[in-house]
């Protein structure tokens, strides 16, 4: 399967303190799960998938990432900033049709190519089966969940909101997208401008946060606001993200139970 001019820029610049001790002496996106790093497994999944113009966005420890055949961009001010700065310190590989992944996760190839078969200029990969992957790893889920709302169809009305009602999840964002076309232009646009309004001193993304530390789902909210398409593609488990030692600790516990594979098929 070859998909023409099909980028990929994994953002993978973050410390990854919730994961201590297991990054005290790699970046996250190198902890190992059942025998691979989490950017091995992904790498081998967009090859597979016939995806060689791959970009990974380095920070903590990133001398220690050196797979070959791939571009590294770099994230100086990692300890600063957050997942949407990261993601434009790659902006010249923003062009053609570009996959978007966080470097904390890791999903089967079906993921990949129902993202990839998605027409929309932004398509946004949602988990609906959610809750029974987030009881696994939370006592409360709505301690970590956020908010993701959808319209009748399937386009994304409200995400990465705190929320106590399960009624305004219908999904849950994976850390995975992409976005061609149009939509490539609407998020270099958009960022260029609320950047420039946040000179003032107001996050217009976030204003609980200085507009370098905005989270990625700050930014998608702020393209719905503008009134941009942002399409889900639903999807029922099979991946797996890696935030904390707990779920290192857990998904260790079910596989070697053999029960990982109700969660996800791990090759």
């Amino acid at each position: 399967m070859i998909f023409e001019n099909q980028k990929v820029i994994i953002l993978a610049a973050g410390q990854g303190t919730r994961l201590f001790p297991l990054t005290k002496n790699k970046p996250k996106c190198l902890v190992e799960l059942f025998g691979k790093s989490l950017l091995q497994y992904q790498i081998e999944a967009f090859q597979k998938c016939g995806l060689n113009d791959i970009s990974v966005v380095k920070g903590y420890m990133g001398d220690l990432i050196n797979y070959p055949n791939i571009t590294y961009f770099e994230n100086p001010d990692y300890e600063n900033t957050n997942m949407l700065e990261t993601l434009f310190c790659a902006n010249e590989k923003l062009n053609d049709s570009v996959i978007i992944c966080y470097g904390d996760i890791i999903f089967e190839e079906r993921i990949l190519i129902d993202l990839l078969k998605s027409t929309d200029d932004i398509s946004i990969i949602i988990d609906k089966n959610w809750k029974e992957y987030w009881t696994l790893r939370f006592n409360n889920p709505l301690d970590d969940a956020e908010s993701l709302l959808l319209d009748k169809d399937g386009y994304i009305q409200e995400i990465g909101q705190k929320t106590d009602d399960y009624k305004n999840i219908q999904g849950q964002y994976i850390g995975l997208m992409k976005f061609s076309g149009n939509g490539l232009l609407e998020i270099i646009n958009s960022y260029n401008k609320f950047k420039k309004l946040s000179e003032n001193g107001n996050n217009p993304l976030n204003p609980s946060l200085p507009f370098e530390k905005s989270y990625l789902t700050d930014f998608l909210q702020g393209l719905i606001k503008q009134g941009c398409n942002l399409k889900s593609i639903p999807v029922n488990g099979g991946w797996l993200e890696l935030d904390s030692f707990h779920d290192f600790e857990i998904y260790n516990k079910m596989y070697n139970d053999d029960q990982l594979k109700n969660i996800i098929q791990i090759n």
